[in-house]
Order: C-alpha cells, then sequence, then structure tokens
C-alpha cells in the first residue's frame, strides 16, 4: 500500500483538487460554497483521482528508463509490479469519470478526453517535442474549465472566467514545459525534445510567444469587466513575472521557469481574488 501511495503523488492530487476549488470560487463566487458545493465536491474528487491515475500511467510508461534515473521508485524498486500499477491506473481513472458524472456530464465528457490525451501522451507525444509540450499545457489548464462545467448550469459568464483561466494556465505552462526542456538538453537523451530539434535561442523563442500570449490574456478579464480591481491588482505582478520569464527563457532557462512557476502561482491568487471580490 505505501508504493502504491507513493505511485500516486497524494500531494499532486491535494493540488489538483484544490485547483478546481478555485476554479469553482473563480466561476461563481461564493455559491462555490453553497448551491455549488456538492458538485464541486465530486470535480475535486473527480481531479485528484485523475491525477493519481495518471501519474502511476507515468511510472509504468516510464518504469524501464526509471531503473536507471530514479531506482528509488515504486516500480524499479520492486514494491509495487508493473501489473498493479496498471490496474491502479484504471481504477483511478474509473473513480474519475463516476465522480465526475456526478459533478455534470460535461465533466464526464472531459474526463473521456483527458485520459485519450494522457495515453496518447505517454505513448508517443512525450517524446515529441512541442506536442508533448503542447498536452501538458491543456492537460493543466484544462483541470479549471473542469471547476467551470461542474458548477456553471448552463450560463455563460462562470464558463468563460474559467476558460480564461484554463487558457492563461495552459499557455504559461507551455512556456514553462519548453523552458525546462531548454535547461534540460544535455540530460534529455532518451526523447527529442523542442530545444534539441530547433536549438535553444528559437525554443527560446516559442517560450517567449506562450508567456507573452498570457500576459495579453490576463489583460481580458479587467477589460470586460468579468473580474474586478483585485483581479487587476494582483496580476500586474504575475504578468512581471512572466515578463521576465519571456525575457530570459533562453539564456537564463533555470531561473526563468522558476519564476514563471511564482508567477502562476500569483496569477492564481489574483483569479481567486477576482473571484471573490
Amino acid at each position: 500500500m505505501g508504493g502504491l501511495f507513493q505511485l500516486a503523488r497524494p500531494l499532486n492530487c491535494v493540488m489538483s483538487a484544490v485547483g478546481v476549488g478555485i476554479g469553482g470560487i473563480v466561476a461563481v463566487g461564493a455559491e462555490a460554497w453553497a448551491a455549488s458545493a456538492l458538485r464541486l465536491a465530486f470535480a475535486g474528487i473527480a481531479a485528484a483521482s485523475f491525477t493519481a491515475a495518471g501519474n502511476a500511467l507515468n511510472d509504468y510508461a516510464d518504469r524501464e528508463t526509471d531503473r536507471t534515473n530514479h531506482p528509488e521508485r515504486p516500480l524499479p524498486s520492486g514494491r509495487v509490479t508493473p501489473r498493479a500499477a496498471l490496474a491502479f491506473a484504471t481504477a483511478g481513472f474509473a473513480v474519475a469519470a463516476l465522480t465526475g458524472l456526478l459533478a455534470s456530464w460535461e465533466c464526464l465528457v472531459l474526463v473521456g478526453v483527458n485520459a485519450a490525451v494522457m495515453g496518447a501522451y505517454e505513448s508517443r507525444l512525450k517524446a515529441r517535442g512541442a506536442v508533448g509540450n503542447l498536452a501538458i499545457g491543456y492537460l493543466v489548464g484544462s483541470l479549471f474549465l473542469f471547476a467551470g462545467l461542474a458548477v456553471y448550469a448552463g450560463r455563460g459568464a462562470p464558463l468563460l472566467r474559467t476558460a480564461i483561466l484554463a487558457a492563461l494556465a495552459g499557455l504559461s505552462t507551455l512556456g514553462r514545459e519548453v523552458t525546462k526542456d531548454i535547461e534540460d538538453m544535455a540530460g534529455d537523451v532518451d526523447r527529442r525534445t523542442l530545444p534539441q530539434q530547433i536549438g535553444a535561442r528559437r525554443a527560446g523563442l516559442v517560450a517567449t510567444s506562450a508567456f507573452t500570449a498570457a500576459v495579453v490574456l490576463s489583460v481580458v478579464p479587467w477589460s470586460l469587466q468579468i473580474l474586478g480591481f483585485p483581479y487587476a491588482a494582483l496580476v500586474v505582478p504575475a504578468d512581471g513575472m512572466f515578463i521576465y520569464a519571456a525575457l530570459y527563457s533562453a539564456a537564463r532557462p533555470t531561473a526563468s521557469q522558476r519564476v514563471a512557476k511564482y508567477g502562476m502561482i500569483v496569477a492564481l491568487v489574483a483569479f481567486l481574488a477576482g473571484g471573490v471580490g
């Protein structure tokens, strides 16, 4: 059981559930802990279960390379068998589908789509550079859209709010993933990353474009009066961090991806403040 627990990476699961909760608050404000609370709770459980399943699937797919790179992990250390890991992942996706359906039928559809993307990523997209980076960006961003689908109840405004948050999260994640690949160029011997295909400088331009698009998109909630002053006040420092990451993605990839991570956290707080306010 200890090996399966480690396989799930419980902290990541908790973070996914918390992300859904924040997305719900951004979508419908105080209604998130009132009329929409039960649907949002089911969505949070679904997100946590999906994350656990995805982590198990990742370790299953990487079990051979992990014998060298991470021999302490549950599969290469022998504490969990490949068959048990695959069964655990299957069970996790099943729980995500069931609880997603209890949140809304739209959530069930998104669970199915994301499971297909996750499977494709592990089987072939991971080793194909930009396509793999795009898949990760989509999966991270879809977490917030998932929250919106759980609570929107046919209304357009909640979906628009979470769609913007999802797009911002996806773009910033894309920029950070490409920057991390620039940082890891020398060590990525088992896959062809974007920097290896087109060089660090050109890959840096791709990361810069993604971060810049995230900054431009961050203006939309304020300009359309979807979110108010608390959001506008807090998103400015987040944009500053994204601009730094954009400027130095190729020259200082380690610092750039770390600053981008902090920028994503501050941007999330900005959306949360705007949703509550």
